[in-house]
């Protein structure tokens, strides 16, 4: 299944689900589905449920029928694929996965892969299973891994030859240094919340940086994609509107240059 995702260059900006707050209910359209009216709003969504169950490859085409021809998904690959198999013997698992998340078509633009905490590097694995990732989705691979371990130059190297987009990610769990980019084609940030993790919203200041480096990565010719999952209260979507629209209501300035938060 080939899929051309994105446009190289544009910034893609969302949440990891699309849940709308009353507070915010205002910057969205009044009629439609959630779904219909965050997608009118935001250019791509992060699908986590996928992570943690499976869903009817009718309830994915339905969610490709009811947004605009440019939106795109992100989805999680599940958990019984990354945590509980660890990646190993899966690829019937994930050609399974694909008859249902490849119902997205075209906007089906990013596979997420994130490990446990615990789970340190290995390389032949995470080799095999990459190559069957590619060859079976064909979209962008992001990459979140949080053991020390895959942070290291061999677990660079492999990221780097497999064509896979290291996660940016806030905390950055498990990273003991700063980011070391594995694309350069791509940038995928997951912004969780500080102090507090899922809850915190980040201030405007925190944004504007966010903004204006992935402008500098967006004019560089790289796809951006920024999902807020700092949704446990509800400051996902005001953040991602800041990031999307800029401090005054305007789109983002894609030449800003300011030293980037990770």
């Amino acid at each position: 299944m080939t899929n051309h995702a994105t446009t190289p260059g544009r910034l893609l900006v969302g949440c990891a689900g699309w849940s709308l707050p009353k507070a915010d209910a205002a910057s969205f359209p009044v009629e439609g589905s959630h779904l219909e009216r965050y997608a009118a709003v935001f250019p791509m969504v992060e699908i986590n449920s996928s992570f943690y169950r499976p869903h009817r490859p009718a309830t994915y085409a339905k969610w490709a029928a009811c947004t605009p021809s440019d939106f795109r998904f992100a989805v999680k690959v599940p958990r019984a694929i990354t945590h509980d198999a660890r990646m190993e013997g899966v690829e019937q698992q994930l050609v399974q996965f694909a008859a249902e998340a490849g119902e997205l078509g075209e906007k089906l633009g990013c596979l997420l892969v994130q490990l446990p905490p615990k789970f340190g590097f290995v390389d032949e694995t995470a080799r095999i299973f990459f190559r069957q990732l590619h060859g079976i989705f064909g979209c962008t691979v992001a990459f979140e891994a949080r053991h020390p371990s895959w942070f290291s130059e061999a677990a660079t190297e492999l990221l780097v030859d497999s064509r896979v987009t290291r996660v940016i990610a806030d905390p950055a769990a498990g990273q003991p240094g700063p980011h070391v980019p594995t694309s350069t084609e791509s940038v995928y940030v997951r912004l969780h919340g500080t102090p507090r993790i899922y809850y915190s919203r980040y201030p405007p200041e925190y944004i504007e940086s966010v903004r204006r480096e992935l402008g500098r990565q967006t004019a560089a010719g790289r796809t951006c994609w920024c999902v807020f999952d700092n949704t446990a209260a509800f400051e996902a979507v005001p953040n991602a509107l800041q990031l999307l629209h800029g401090p005054d209501g305007q789109q983002p300035e894609e030449t800003a240059i300011l030293s980037p938060p990770w």
